[in-house]
């Protein structure tokens, strides 16, 4: 095993305060200690997301993610429970679309017990009937709860618009059919298959000692093998919208709509995601929501809440303003909110909007940086990205390079007025 330098003085994450190793079996560590807090927080993931769901049975990996806890060759689902209780600490899994994401938490004193837990869960789980059986029932349950809800199915609506055939307009949770399809051997032979160290990554934030963690860590998950784990699925070519869409998807007796209008947005890696994330600051972020917000929420009064947001990943990313409205004000918020757009990609933002933009966005680091899991889940974010171990050193200056004429040609490459996706949930 080979570790890079351990902690230094910087609050920052950076090359100096992150040791980063490589274990046997291929797992990779990152750890940074903090002496300020007693406590510790592991974050992660593995690369088996909803990639691999056959189409028949989407929502497998997402089933199986939460499965995992639900007891395991060594403990049972409540023993599992009543030892985290017991021990004021938590752990947690869920499925995303490439990977299964892990976080928990505890006394650093209690570290070898939810690295325990952890390992039990990846590598031994049972996926007992009943359990099973309990869980199916609450998935189902949060479908239907999903069908009736306005803004749920206005972000996947437009989802379906934007991506069409391409992996990212499934839903990672499935569908009522396909839940409903899936077995107990259906989990049992998804995680047996997909499920390895290869491609994990796990980061450890807290009051330890980087070289014991690595031992640890090393003694504990070291051992995990899976010589047939295949290799992550590789994303299917992509094609933006040639001209724009609309779909409403119709759910009676609701005194909301919610509306989606957008287009696709960059990957996380791409030199166009920070002049993207600084120019939807701009429109529907900074402040009281932006331009979006001022001009469809407070001057017109069109809606109870207006937004743009902008999701970025590992794949092709999407750039949306959402609104809550009164089905009366539906057609008066699209045009309001398309005009808004068509404003903004020709004349782009104005320079002191830039400037309070990345105000906020370099004076808000060091808060998102202050706990322990925020200081995780950027070093799962380095690795994730490939940003690089000094990114948040660099952050500031990367922020401030950002200028005007880089927002405007950017939001102009991704947001074109007359090849939008517009989804409407409600009455």
């Amino acid at each position: 095993m080979k570790a890079q330098q351990t902690q230094g003085s910087h609050s920052l994450p950076g090359p100096e305060n992150i040791s980063e190793t490589r274990l046997s079996n291929g797992i990779l560590l990152m750890v940074r200690g903090n002496d300020n807090s007693p406590s510790v927080v592991i974050g992660g993931h593995v690369p088996c997301g909803a990639l691999f769901d056959p189409k028949e049975k989407m929502g497998l990996a997402h089933f199986a993610a939460l499965g995992l806890m639900r007891g395991t060759a060594q403990c049972s689902f409540q023993q599992i429970y009543e030892a985290l209780e017991a021990n004021a600490a938590s752990l947690g899994f869920g499925g995303g679309m490439h990977t299964t994401s892990f976080n928990g938490r505890a006394l650093a004193e209690d570290l070898p017990l939810l690295l325990e837990l952890l390992r039990e869960s990846l590598c031994e789980p049972t996926f007992p009937t009943d359990e099973i059986e309990r869980l199916r029932a609450q998935l189902l349950t949060g479908l239907a709860l999903r069908a009736q809800d306005t803004g749920e199915m206005a972000a996947l609506t437009i989802d379906q618009l934007l991506f069409r055939e391409h992996p990212y307009a499934n839903p990672e949770d499935g569908w009522v059919e396909t839940v409903s399809a899936i077995t107990r051997d259906d989990l049992a032979g998804f995680h047996k298959k997909n499920f390895g160290p290869a491609g994990m990554v796990l980061a450890i934030v807290g009051a330890v000692e980087p070289k014991k963690v690595i031992d640890l860590v090393e003694k504990v998950l070291g051992g995990w093998k899976n010589p047939d784990q295949p290799p992550p699925p590789s994303l299917p070519p992509f094609l933006p919208l040639a001209h724009s869409s609309r779909r409403k998807v119709t759910i009676p007796g609701k005194a909301q709509s919610d509306i989606a209008i957008g287009a696709n947005g960059p990957l996380r890696k791409s030199a166009d995601f920070l002049p993207a994330s600084l120019g939807n600051s701009v429109l529907g972020q900074f402040g009281m929501g932006g331009r979006i917000g001022e001009v469809v929420r407070e001057k017109s009064g069109l809606a109870y809440y207006a937004y743009s947001s902008l999701n970025a990943g590992i794949g092709p990313g999407t750039w949306v303003v959402n609104a809550g409205v009164n089905p009366r004000n539906v057609e008066k918020a699209i045009d309001l909110v398309s005009r808004e757009l068509r404003l903004f990609v020709e004349k782009g933002s104005q320079a002191e909007e830039l400037v309070d933009s990345q105000s906020n966005f370099i004076g808000r680091l060091p808060l998102a940086l202050e706990s322990n899991a925020g200081m995780a889940n950027a070093l799962l974010n380095i690795e994730r990205y490939d940003l690089g171990l000094d990114y948040y050193l660099r952050y500031p200056e990367l922020v401030r390079a950002v200028t005007r004429e880089m927002v405007v040609e950017t939001t102009r490459r991704y947001l074109d007025p007359d090849r939008l996706a517009i989804a409407v949930a409600g009455m």
